[in-house]
């Protein structure tokens, strides 16, 4: 495999005339943020715009989007923003994008775009879209578009073939070969075939899914487990899913028609977006099975389905507020809750946290690890073997991903004849230029994590993390002293007050008298009287040395001097 993914790269060579240059902006060693920009003689396509959720490690931050700088000064050269298909991880960052630009054109199938739009209007941004569907060839500037028909575990996927006078890109998007989907919609194999003999030229594809050997599980297996789970529980049920998986979402309205319960959706995008994919006619809702959220009290609990967001153990989400008796819904002894969704990484802790909160409280939990409630949405090892002999690419870029998976991911590509030199492991920020048949890597651009913090957008820092988590784990001591504008000499202080730190403030006693003698020696030197700035760091190196010394501990410092 080419360009091993710890090698430091240069800035990339200007792209030259009839050159095809692709750029990831993530989803390259992050299961999320998907985003990739390809440029084409002055003009830009992007192929999706994803957001990844945070991890333990990212405490206070609520999304991390893709690096947007590359773009800031080139808005007027996009083309066209194609959207794969309506998962947060591909079109969670279209609104903060299109702040910058409202007017860029967003094309994709009829329910992403319904998904999309709907995020939008929360924005108020009301956006230019174009629906496509498979089988269907549209021109953005100078990058020719064909969308093929993908099977995934949301409806209305799409791959995207990108044609410039360069070659051909196919990219897979998500997805994955259930031969009997639910909703019938197969990936198209054929096109794939017809692309591979026409010659593609870099092959995209997805990687979630390398390690794992065989086959993903067909969709249908998993509505006889739900059904089992339902004819057997004698008390409430809920049933935690993505708010956009609607494959889901239909086994488990069937299955509570079924047995005479009513289902309540809960969570703000699990209702809209499922309020979307009934009206567009993706989910078919059995009659007299839905019922609001606010009348599940005039039910009694072996009528009552709760269909919920939290699936991944995000801490605002329903599921994680009902672990923690935040919410009107309630569970106890003899419920049952359902996590109909895969763990993904980096969110185990949190999953399992909420897990242990559930069973605390008396319920039942059942999860992939004990049923078989929940299928992934990607394509396996084995398919993806079968993906690579039907394209026959010149060239292939693993995507979506851990480094893990594109390793594994370029390994399978390699076992089917792909040259090792023509396997190219790239990481978020990477630019690959498309030539003669030939792509590699041939520079990096800087890309590093914009953090959503509440309001702010890109205004929370790595350095400001660091701080959150010494918050966390250490504390915080705050030291405040006034001295003498004109002598120097201390007037008040040092006080010294500590939060989140075991020890009582009284044992910062014994180092007053050492932070006094510190002061008065540093305010001897008459260059220094009135520098408060280095008091203040005499005072933080005298505490943070005690701290450290007999208490082991690394709080945050932060010291005060006034003059008066």
């Amino acid at each position: 495999m080419s360009t091993p993914y710890a090698q430091r790269l240069n800035q990339p060579p200007k792209l030259r005339k009839d050159t095809m240059r692709i750029t990831p902006l993530g989803g390259l060693g992050d299961v999320g943020r998907n985003m990739t920009v390809l440029e084409y003689n002055g003009r830009l396509l992007i192929v999706d715009c994803g957001v990844l959720f945070p991890e333990d490690s990212q405490p206070g931050v609520d999304l991390i989007l893709p690096d947007f700088d590359m773009l800031a000064d080139r808005l007027d050269d996009i083309a066209a923003i194609v959207l794969t298909h309506g998962h947060e991880d591909h079109i969670g960052a279209v609104p903060y994008l299109l702040r910058m630009k409202p007017d860029i054109p967003l094309v994709g199938s009829q329910l992403t775009l319904a998904f999309i739009e709907a995020k939008l209007k929360e924005h108020r941004i009301t956006p230019y879209t174009l629906a496509v569907k498979e089988g269907q060839t549209e021109t953005f500037g100078p990058f020719e578009c064909e969308f093929v028909a993908v099977n995934h575990s949301i409806p209305d996927a799409l791959a995207v073939a990108v044609t410039t006078g360069a070659g051909t890109v196919l990219h897979t998007g998500d997805f994955k070969m259930d031969q009997l989907p639910l909703d019938g919609r197969i990936t198209d194999l054929r096109a794939f075939a017809r692309l591979g003999e026409k010659g593609v030229d870099l092959f995209m594809t997805d990687s979630t899914n390398a390690e794992v050997p065989g086959f993903t599980v067909g969709e249908q297996e998993i509505g006889p487990v739900l059904d089992s789970v339902f004819a057997r529980s004698k008390q409430k049920i809920v049933v935690a899913s993505f708010s956009s998986h609607v494959h889901r979402v239909q086994q488990v309205l069937d299955a509570a028609a079924k047995y005479g319960r009513k289902v309540a959706f809960v969570g703000r995008s699990m209702v809209r977006n499922m309020g979307i994919a009934a009206e567009m006619g993706y989910l078919e809702v059995p009659p007299n099975t839905l019922v609001d959220v606010k009348k599940i009290d005039d039910l009694p609990d072996d009528k009552m389905v709760l269909m919920c967001t939290g699936s991944q153990g995000e801490p605002m989400a329903a599921l994680s507020r009902i672990a923690n008796r935040d919410h009107r819904v309630s569970v106890g002894p003899g419920d049952v809750v359902i996590l109909a969704s895969s763990l993904i990484p980096g969110n185990e802790n949190s999953v399992f946290r909420v897990v242990n909160g559930l069973m605390a409280l008396g319920a039942e939990v059942v999860h992939k690890g004990n049923a078989k409630v929940h299928t992934s949405g990607h394509a396996s090892a084995g398919e993806l073997l079968y993906c690579y002999n039907i394209v026959r690419p010149k060239n292939v870029m693993p995507i979506h991903g851990e480094v893990r998976h594109l390793i594994a991911n370029g390994k399978i590509a390699e076992a089917t004849g792909v040259p090792p030199e023509r396997v190219v492991l790239a990481k978020d920020g990477h630019v690959v230029d498309l030539k003669d048949g030939k792509a590699k890597v041939v520079g990096e651009i800087p890309n590093g994590y914009v953090y959503v913090d509440g309001s702010s957008v890109g205004e929370i820092s790595e350095a400001d993390l660091k701080d959150r988590r010494i918050l966390g784990d250490e504390g915080f001591i705050s030291i405040f002293a006034v001295v003498n504008s004109e002598t120097g000499a201390l007037i008040a202080g040092p006080e010294i007050h500590a939060r989140g730190v075991a020890e009582d403030d009284q044992v910062f006693e014994k180092i007053r008298p050492d932070i006094v003698k510190a002061l008065e020696q540093a305010v001897a030197d008459q260059s220094n009287r009135r520098d408060t700035h280095q008091l203040q760091q005499v005072m933080r190196r005298v505490v943070g040395r005690y701290v450290s010394q007999r208490l082991r501990r690394k709080p945050i410092i932060i010291p005060v001097v006034v003059e008066a």
